[in-house]
């Protein structure tokens, strides 16, 4: 019988949570309400898990207290969506109530469970139940009443999946959306995967994975895994700048970059600025780092030709390797940099025609984002602290990436203001509203006003045959939301248009922007805004490349 558990048990605990989450990230994933393809909860929570995962797998094991303290801090910054925020308030709480402890007793870790449950209620501001949050309590609630009974950890344990789990089965009649759907909580499945791997490990049925991730590195990198076309950046672009005396913060280059690259490796001496990036634009990043003084060397080199040149090289030196791969360093957080102006804003999208889009209305920050692809508080923070501004406006643009952004306020110093905003077109309605001149009060009393105003309807593909609230949906259809509640699934573009007429014209609208996605040609995407602006001759119809993931058309209603 074990009565306590030490740092080192507490991690392997974690380890094998994790384990659990990656391995059953897509059944976790398809517990989503709706048939369309964004079920990401299984991959925010593993993705906020991981972020501990990879910290705890470099460091060892101390006393329960460091290794909670360990977990909360990188989840803070890892969390991933909804559901991995709330899973890092509850390990946060769970930190809490395992202070100054070496050790910690089945009642000790049973306090601190119920301390975590508080934290993620107190920290949500309508706690919905027949959620992840209900699926905690009562398993906290049942890890409580065990040790009151017993001091066997394995049995508090034990008593706190079974109480999970009733939880879980009773979330389908909890939630409205989900009786309707006929699913359990996705976020509290998850939970429950979590708490039976910790089970499982003390009792000794589970063990830490000693090989983390897609299995066994290849001895050098396989350059036929993905097609040249997949490159997203094209010009690997290197150079060295000699500072001039500028006053200008080398970090403002940083967030520069950040906006039209990635791989970037940036080396401020004293008298020169190094940088690595990825770009398709070298021109314009040399002509930013001009503003620093002069170039001394520069390098670009075209990467979708040297990826072609060694694809056909690896096919034929392809080679394999058993060599466990190597654990992910974590990226630091860049520090604040100064503030140059009162204002600024961060907003995240997906699509390059959105990112172009919002840099135009001003933005001075974009995160990388949205559904299915869900930025973590690290991701949105990086961008707050890189924005030369003493007030940042946040547009989280999705109404899963609203906590996320949420928990950067505490983690810098400058003044950070999420405007919850829950899609695109309600981001791009507020920025149209900036304005340097205005009080940080004034624009969140605009910025909050205008996105009242706005209606979206978002047009995606049903993954999946399903019925739902009456609907009868085929895979493969045009599946239509309004404002998150599903209008329908639509065989063909003219029966969807033709819906869209009853479901707009009560709204009255004024304007209606259509901001058409990366797998639609421009072509449909002007018959489509034609034919429904035909449905509205007395409303400004305005078509716009977006250019974004999931979505075929989003549309705004205004």
């Amino acid at each position: 019988m074990r009565e306590h558990i030490d740092g080192a048990a507490l991690r392997n605990m974690v380890l094998c949570a994790y384990d659990a989450l990656e391995a059953n990230e897509q059944a976790i994933n398809e517990l989503n309400v709706f048939p369309v393809p964004d079920g990401d909860t299984g991959a925010n929570m593993r993705l906020t898990l991981g972020s501990a995962a990879a910290d705890l797998r470099r460091k060892e094991a101390t006393t329960v207290t460091a290794t909670a303290d360990r977990v909360a801090s990188a989840l803070l910054r890892g969390a991933r969506g909804n559901s991995g925020v709330i899973l890092s308030l509850l390990f946060r709480g769970l930190s809490k109530g395992l202070k100054k402890l070496e050790t910690a007793t089945a009642a000790e870790y049973a306090r601190a469970m119920t301390t975590g449950v508080e934290s993620a209620y107190k920290a949500v501001m309508k706690p919905a139940e027949g959620t992840i949050l209900t699926v905690s309590r009562m398993a906290a609630e049942a890890a409580n009443a065990k040790a009151k009974e017993s001091e066997n950890f394995e049995e508090m344990l034990y008593a706190a999946v079974e109480g999970a789990k009733t939880a879980l089965d009773g979330t389908v009649n909890q939630n409205p959306v989900l009786k309707k759907a006929g699913v359990i909580d996705a976020g509290g499945y998850g939970y429950v995967l979590m708490l039976e791997a910790m089970l499982g490990y003390l009792e000794g049925r589970v063990t830490v994975n000693q090989n983390p991730g897609s299995g066994a590195a290849k001895a050098k990198a396989d350059f036929t895994a993905f097609a040249t076309e997949d490159i997203k950046y094209t010009y690997c672009t290197e150079f060295i700048v000699r500072k001039s005396g500028t006053a200008k913060s080398p970090d403002l280059l940083w967030a520069y970059l950040e906006n039209i690259g990635d791989s970037i490796v940036m080396v401020d001496d004293a008298e020169i600025i190094k940088v690595h990036v990825h770009t398709n634009a070298p021109g314009w990043v040399l002509t930013q780092a001009l503003t620093y003084g002069p170039l001394l060397t520069t390098k670009i080199e075209n990467m979708r030709e040297q990826h072609t040149s060694l694809e056909a090289q690896a096919q034929e030196e392809a080679s394999a390797s058993t060599e466990a791969p190597a654990e992910p360093e974590n990226q630091p957080i860049p520090k604040p940099v100064p503030a140059e102006k009162p204002i600024g804003t961060v907003c995240v999208c997906a699509g390059d025609g959105l990112e172009e889009l919002f840099r135009q209305l001003g933005a001075d920050g974009i995160v990388s984002g949205g559904q299915t692809m869900n930025p973590s508080t690290e991701d949105i923070l990086r961008a707050v602290n890189l924005t030369p501004a003493e007030t940042v406006f946040v547009f989280p643009n999705n109404k899963n990436i609203i906590m996320a952004a949420e928990q950067c306020a505490p983690l810098t110093p400058k003044k950070v203001i999420v405007i919850p905003s829950r899609t695109v077109p309600q981001g791009i309605s507020a920025m149209m509203r900036l304005s340097p001149d205005s009080t940080p009060e004034q624009l969140q009393a605009e910025f909050t006003d205008a996105i009242s105003t706005v209606h979206t309807i978002q047009v995606t593909y049903a993954a999946r045959d399903s019925e739902f609230d009456g609907h009868a949906i085929r895979a493969g259809e045009f599946l239509t939301l309004m404002d998150g509640a599903l209008v329908g699934s639509f065989a063909s573009t003219d029966e969807l248009v033709s819906s869209l007429g009853p479901t707009i014209s009560p709204l009255e609208p004024e304007f209606v922007t259509v901001y058409y996605g990366q797998d639609v040609a421009e072509n449909d995407a002007e018959s489509f805004s034609s034919a429904l602006g035909n449905s509205f001759p007395d409303t400004e119809t305005c078509l716009i490349r977006g250019g974004q993931p999931v979505y075929y058309y989003m549309i705004s209603v205004e």
